[in-house]
This record gives structure tokens, sequence and C-alpha cells, in this order.
């Protein structure tokens, strides 16, 4: 058995995804857990060296996770030829040039999404790697959250019968600043900053909706920016410039209706912060972050409306649980591990940069909806 070290720049890594999500989870994860078991026996052991503007922050995070590398100038860790992989969670705003440098310094590229703040950029960066002939990814991790992967094993199985529709509820109440601190950056209330949760969800709805259910025909969405001021880290009043809710539908290919609610401006009353509920010809389900549970045909009751009388059913202990039957790893770490062994070992793998570019694209449609007020198209993107 032998141990391949990998060198991964992480740019951004002192945000709150990067440092929790990417860092400790995944790559701090995979560390402790002595690196990646490849087919034959070896081992991948991935070597981060952190990138970011605050030194003693990273510094910080260096120390409390027993790493030794660490730099404010990511030109000399891109110049290393140790360094195979670049990852990027910085800001959306400047995603893309620390993308475009990496691929020009000939590293692997992972990052976050969206992957630049335009379609044509997006396109741009994918493009680049390829002609470059380095591999990249695109982090979609709700993909493989425990929630979502029973869901996918339902449609495998043909449990839906006929899909019907899908109804994807997201958000929850994010402080406005004044009295709370809020749960999120400022900047993501900030249109001119790359912020905005069309932005934000239709990159992440539009690889859920593909990779579940089916090609994405057309989009009508309306958005809103319901909290107009917020105050932002430093205790100071902004104005909200970008979107914080927006209202879509979805017209796939296949005849199936989506309908997804994304809000930071609303007050949870359901199973989780994300839900997924698909009603079919056989069954329904409700899938949340990691429970899923299921309605079949021939337990479904036969409600009748008559607002008169007090409702004689308890409608949520009429479902059942779907089992987990494995045990479910971190969403963000499994992903990792996937790019990892295609870089390494050139294991197959599909969600690149033009993956994260189709995204974009939707985020793009979505707000042209929302702008002429009608339906949008959503041509094929190669």
């Amino acid at each position: 058995m032998s141990i391949k070290k990998i060198g991964i720049i992480m740019n951004g890594v002192t945000g709150r995804m990067g440092t929790n999500q990417h860092l400790i989870r995944s790559i701090v994860a995979i560390r402790e857990q002595g690196g990646i078991e490849l087919a034959n026996g070896d081992k991948i052991m991935p070597d981060p060296i952190l990138v970011g503007r605050r030194e003693n922050r990273l510094q910080e995070l260096a120390e409390a996770h027993n790493l030794s590398r660490w730099t404010t100038n990511v030109e000399e860790a891109l110049a290393d030829d140790y360094n195979e992989i670049y990852f990027d969670s910085q800001t959306t705003v400047r995603r893309a040039e620390g993308i475009r440098r990496a691929i020009e310094a000939g590293k692997h590229i992972y990052c976050e999404k969206p992957t630049a703040t335009s379609l044509e950029e997006s396109v741009e960066l994918a493009r680049l790697a390829d002609k470059a002939g380095v591999k990249n990814g695109v982090v979609q991790d709700k993909l493989y959250l425990p929630g979502l992967l029973k869901l996918k094993r339902l449609i495998d199985s043909g449990f839906f019968g006929d899909i019907l529709s899908v109804r994807m509820e997201f958000g929850y109440w994010v402080f406005e600043g004044d009295w709370q601190e809020g749960q999120r950056p400022s900047w993501n209330y900030r249109k001119e900053d790359g912020g905005g949760i069309i932005s934000d969800m239709y990159a992440h709805w539009r690889y859920v909706i593909h990779h579940l259910f089916g090609q994405i025909k057309s989009v009508s969405n309306i958005g809103a920016t319901h909290i107009e001021e917020r105050v932002d880290e430093n205790g100071e009043k902004y104005k909200a410039t970008a979107d914080d809710a927006a209202y879509g539908t979805f017209e796939l290919e296949n005849g199936i209706i989506v309908q997804a609610n994304s809000s930071w401006a609303v007050r949870v009353n359901r199973d989780d912060l994300l839900t997924v509920q698909v009603d079919g010809t056989e069954g329904s389900a409700v899938a949340g972050l990691r429970d899923c549970k299921v309605q079949h045909r021939v337990n479904t009751p036969k409600p009748t409306w008559n607002p008169d009388i007090p409702n004689p059913f308890d409608f949520e202990s009429q479902w059942q649980d779907v089992p987990a039957n494995q045990e479910f790893d971190n969403a963000f770490k499994v992903q990792w591990e996937m790019f990892l062994k295609h870089v390494v070992a050139d294991e197959p793998y599909d969600l690149d940069l033009m993956e994260g570019a189709k995204g974009t694209q939707l985020s793009e449609l979505a707000l042209q909806s929302w702008e002429e007020r009608r339906w949008v198209d959503v041509p094929e993107l190669n």
C-alpha cells in the first residue's frame, strides 16, 4: 500500500462554509480517518494549504486542526507544483478570477457555486479548463444529503409510478441584525457584491431537479426584497439591494411540474429547513435534509371537504419513515472524496464547471422571468 499526498490550495477557507463544511467536516475529517482508500488498496491523503486575507484567522485554523501550511499569498501557492488542486469558496464576485489564475497555473479546479457572476463568464471558465486539460468540479452537495439519497432510492425503485409534481421549500428567518445578529453575511443582501437568493439557490435547484426529476424546459419566477434594511457585521445600517425571496415554477421536458419557494424571510413550520414533496400516481414522499417519509396509494386517506366539523384526520401520522439501511457521511465530504478519486485515480466524475454554468444559466433566466413577468425557455447548454 502506498499513500499519495496531494496538495490542495483552499482559498476563502476562513468563511463560514469554507471553514465548517469544506475544511473541518471534509478535508480534516478525511485526514483523521487515514485518507481515502482506492480500489487497489492505495490511499489519498489531502494536504491543504489555507489561503485567505486574514493572517491571524489562517494561523488559528491551522493550529486548531494540526495543519502546517497557510499563506496570504495565493500566487505563491499557485506557483508551487506540489499543490495540484485549487479550491475556491471565496465570495462570488472574487471566484472567477481566482479560478482563471489557477487554470493558467495548470491546477485542477474544485469550487463552490455560483462559479461566476454571469453565464458568459461561467461558460468561459468551463471552456478554459477543458482547453487546459485540467480536471474540474463544482460543489453540488445536496445530491448527497441522506434525505435526498433516500428519495433517489424511491425514484429508482419505481415507488411513485408516474411522477406528477414536486414542491420544494427552502428557507428560514434570517435576523435583520438590529436586535439579533444575522445568521448570514451582509454581502448576501447586496446585489453589487454578488448577493441575492436567486443566484444562491437556483444553482442548487437546477442540479437537484435535473438529477432527480428531469431536464428543465422552462421557468416562471418572481423575486422579492422583503426586508429592505438590515444591519451589517459592524452594526451599521445598510439598504438591502438583493432579493431575499424567490417563488419559482419549472416545467420539465417529461411533463413534471416543479414549484420551488426560497426565502430568508420565512418562519419555519415544516419538518426541516429544506423539504421536497413528490407526488405520483402510486405514492408520495416528503424528504428533508436527513429524513424521508412516504405514503403509498393503498395507505392514502379519503378526506372530504367540510369546514363545519373538526378535522377527523391526523394526516401526519399516516406517513411512514423510509429506513436508512446504511450509514450516510457528510454530503460535502462525500463529494470531496469523489473528486479526489477523480484527480488521482481517474474515476468517473461529471459534476464539472459546465454543470456549474448551467446553474448560473437558470439563475439568470429566473431573473429575466421576474423582470419581464413571463415564462422563459431554458435552452440546452453544451
